[in-house]
């Protein structure tokens, strides 16, 4: 950074540190164990869209990479575009395997990434629902920002959150993941592939 941005209250963007997301199995304990929020072994990774023969060869990778997941029983990898244009990808493994989702949206990253798409990656999440109950919430990684927020949308298609249930899971996984700390930016993923209900 030079004296000039330093004046002008230009910060250097964080760079995004991948690894960050091995920390949600361990934010998933916390969850069940604290908050009754169990995962749901649905996770996904959304970026803005790649147009034409970079888009499929990128699908193909992805899918040649997720394949060779032996544990991932042969299910699809599934792409999906939002109303706002930006691609989804979605990931299922089995609810109680928390680290093996973890390590494929981690790959799914790294690939995005090492292809030279990492300016296109906006975020990632992992799904889980209350277990006594209909609410669900998503862990949502920032890749620009290399932090999480939770966010936890209302039962219904009213796209309201709980705000509540944010700020207490916050607290909850303050030692387990680094939390963002600005508000502003615990942007609304609503009908986001992978959040629960939304599919």
């Amino acid at each position: 950074m030079g004296l000039l941005d330093t004046i002008l209250g230009r910060s250097k963007p964080v760079r995004p540190d991948l690894d960050q997301l091995f920390g949600l199995p361990a934010a998933a304990i916390t969850l069940q164990a604290a908050a009754g929020f169990t995962p749901t072994g649905i996770g996904s990774v959304c970026f803005a869209s790649v147009e034409g023969g970079a888009f499929a060869a990128l699908q193909q990778d992805v899918r040649e990479l997720l394949d060779a997941d032996t544990g991932r029983g042969g299910i699809p990898v599934e792409f999906s575009q939002d109303a706002y244009g930006y691609t989804w990808l979605l990931v299922r493994h089995p609810a109680d395997d928390t680290a093996a989702l973890v390590n494929d949206l981690h790959a799914v990253n790294t690939l995005l990434q090492d292809a030279g798409f990492g300016p296109q990656l906006l975020c990632s999440l992992i799904g889980f629902r209350e277990a006594a109950g209909d609410r669900a919430l998503a862990l949502i990684y920032l890749y620009k920002r290399g932090t999480f927020y939770p966010f936890a949308p209302l039962p219904g298609r009213t796209e309201k959150r709980d705000n509540a249930l944010e700020l207490q899971v916050r607290a909850l996984l303050a030692d387990d993941l680094r939390v963002e700390p600005d508000l502003a930016r615990w942007f609304p993923v609503w009908g986001a592939p992978g959040l629960a209900g939304a599919d």
